[in-house]
């Protein structure tokens, strides 16, 4: 009898003494943090929800009234758009391609090579190297674009595709990423063991420490990506032939041919909510390279 009343009187395990099961746990939820994410969401988002819906008014609903209802006009923007010189927007969106595209994965190949060796191997001068590669990152690509010009001009290659493509290919902040990247992702005691069993340094390179950068190196190119999708300035400095233009640089001869004819005004507007498309589509595709990473991570450990 007394064992039972012991039993009986005893807590269950995990519960609390006065209470028949153990509260759940309260989850504070952190009012300024979540305030500030909201606002800087709001703050980075209207802007481009602005864009969008204006997309979608005629030209008398865009200056008649100032409301975030959807309009009427997006098929006949759309189609005044691809008319438009012969549909030049179109060249100005396969441009834009070109140049982020092939030029975002030529520096996200140099930026692997780059930080990997800085990240591998023990030379002299390896710090000094990657002291003055962090001074690029911190120095504004404004003071780079005019010297840019002048040795492209000495070149004899302004005015064309590679004027714009080539400044690209050396990304320093590309580097220092691939650089942090590779010497936390790669161990060293991976790169000793390939050298043991006889493979050489390209294959240990391509074979064994590639795939363990390539979340990281998703992340360069994202950003160069970007970058060059966005970049204004050096094509304005390099090209004067509008055929060649990116879509930043056609929207602003848009822009600046709307003061003189105000319909001009719905196509830059639609131009620039259909310029935005690619980069969402591109952050969705590359979205799962991290999601990857990470599940692949947690099997590991």
């Amino acid at each position: 009898m007394s064992s039972l009343a012991v039993s009986e009187s005893a807590p269950a395990a995990g519960t609390i003494p006065g209470t028949a099961e153990g509260p759940p746990p309260r989850r504070r939820i952190a009012l300024v943090p979540t305030l500030t994410l909201l606002l800087g969401a709001v703050y980075t988002l209207l802007p481009v929800a602005w864009v969008v819906i204006a997309s979608t008014k005629s030209g008398h609903e865009l200056f008649s009234t100032f409301t975030f209802l959807p309009g009427t006009g997006l098929a006949g923007n759309l189609e005044d758009l691809s008319a438009y010189r012969d549909g030049i927007y179109w060249k100005w969106l396969g441009n834009s391609a070109l140049y982020a595209g092939l030029g975002a994965l030529l520096s996200t190949a140099v930026s692997a090579c780059s930080g990997y060796a800085l990240a591998t191997y023990r030379f002299r001068g390896r710090e000094a190297m990657f002291n003055v590669l962090l001074m690029g990152v911190l120095m504004p690509p404004v003071i780079l674009a005019v010297p840019q010009y002048l040795l492209l001009a000495k070149a004899d290659l302004t005015d064309s595709y590679l004027s714009v493509l080539l400044p690209q290919i050396l990304s320093p902040y590309g580097v220092y990423l691939s650089r942090i990247y590779a010497a936390a992702a790669v161990p060293g005691d991976v790169v000793e063991a390939g050298r043991m069993d006889g493979a050489g340094e390209w294959r240990i390179f391509a074979r064994i420490s590639l795939p363990m950068m390539v979340p990281g190196l998703v992340t360069v190119f994202l950003f160069q990506f970007v970058a060059v999708w966005n970049n204004f300035l050096l094509p304005f400095i390099m090209l004067s032939d509008d055929e060649k233009f990116p879509i930043p640089l056609g929207l602003y001869t848009l822009l600046e041919q709307g003061s003189n004819t105000p319909a001009l005004y719905t196509l830059v507007i639609t131009g620039a909510a259909l310029a935005v498309l690619p980069l969402i589509v591109l952050f969705l595709v590359i979205q799962r390279f991290w999601s990857l990473d990470l599940l692949s991570g947690a099997v590991k450990s």
